[in-house]
């Protein structure tokens, strides 16, 4: 596959770059608002180097588009990649509104093109086996769900993730939307309804930088999530409790989500392995294999519009104060 990346952002620099590589594909063009930065991408990566999406666009030999852009960007730069017919791979969130993305589902849908979320942690070797636990029956019904990713964000990926929410920043966006996923992803339902509280507590310039929340879900289970910008020192973690056991699952959150899994039940604790896999290149392998119609990407725009649905709702509900209903847009 060749490849146009729109955003020459630390993740197409680094882990996007590699598993192109690593999937046999190749970097055709580099689209930044700076001509100089896509330049210096394009030296390292090869590929051409513009400003003009429209270049890269007609370009006929490339056949997916991957975004990683700012935020507000995300939803015209999908638009236009899908009216030209190409696949698309869009980091999250996929849009600034939940009605931005049921936009760009079913423009896809329409386009018969194959339309990703690039969530990640759904590829990790930690959250299958995860979830193979509880598919399993392991830990019986579950009762609740425990997401701790509160972590430090670095210089390099500060900037208006700290101070710009007309770009989409704050943690709700960058993080809670992901968590969103997480937990999708394990327990296969969706969110009903949230409460929440945001607050800035030392990196946010105009957006929250930490945010607690409680969802609940059709199931019954109640789900806590605590994100941040702000914890240095903190780690990360999921923990996953039922009528017959509990995971406890530590520093599996981030890029390097390679940390412990326990299962603990009335037999006692036990260390649950897993495979270490590159998320980006097992992300990558399922969307070449969805464009190829052999399966589906490892999360597609429904669930890139649902995730979204639930960080909206939480801003919504910590803005307010008051319970919020998640709305899916129809989906």
């Amino acid at each position: 596959m060749r490849w146009a990346l729109i955003g020459a952002s630390t993740i197409a620099d680094g882990p996007m770059v590699g598993a192109i590589r690593a999937q046999g594909g190749t970097v055709g063009w580099i689209v930044s608002g700076s001509q100089a930065r896509a330049q210096d991408f394009a030296a390292r990566h090869g590929g051409q180097a513009t400003t003009e999406m429209d270049r890269a666009l007609a370009d006929p030999t490339v056949g997916a588009v991957y975004i990683s852009s700012t935020n507000e960007k995300h939803f015209p730069q999908a638009m236009a990649a899908i009216a030209a017919g190409k696949a698309v791979l869009c980091e999250k969130p996929l849009a600034m509104t939940v009605d931005q993305a049921a936009i760009m589902v079913r423009a896809a849908a329409d386009k018969g093109v194959t339309f990703a979320t690039n969530h990640h942690l759904r590829c990790a070797g930690s959250h299958r086996a995860i979830k193979a636990l509880i598919d399993a029956g392991r830990i019986g019904r579950i009762l609740s769900v425990r997401v701790h990713h509160a972590v430090f964000l670095p210089p390099v990926l500060q900037g208006w993730r700290i101070s710009a929410p007309e770009a989409g920043g704050g943690v709700i966006a960058d993080i809670t939307v992901h968590d969103a996923d997480t937990v999708r992803f394990h327990l296969g339902e969706d969110p009903v309804a949230v409460v929440a509280q945001a607050t800035v507590s030392g990196l946010g310039q105009g957006v929250e930088d930490s945010c607690m929340s409680v969802w609940s879900m059709p199931s019954g289970a109640q789900v806590f999530a605590h994100e941040s910008f702000t914890h240095a020192h903190a780690g990360t973690g999921i923990e996953f409790h039922g009528t017959e056991g509990s995971i406890l699952a530590r520093n599996v959150m981030t890029q390097r989500p390679v940390g412990e899994i326990e299962l603990v039940t009335s037999r006692g604790r036990e260390a649950i392995g897993f495979a270490a896999a590159d998320l980006y290149t097992t992300g990558l392998g399922a969307f070449l294999e969805a464009v190829a119609g052999r399966g589906r990407p490892a999360a597609d725009g429904v669930d890139g519009l649902k995730s979204l649905a639930v960080a909206a709702a939480v801003r919504q509900a910590a803005t307010t104060g008051l319970r919020t209903q998640v709305a899916y847009a129809g989906f």
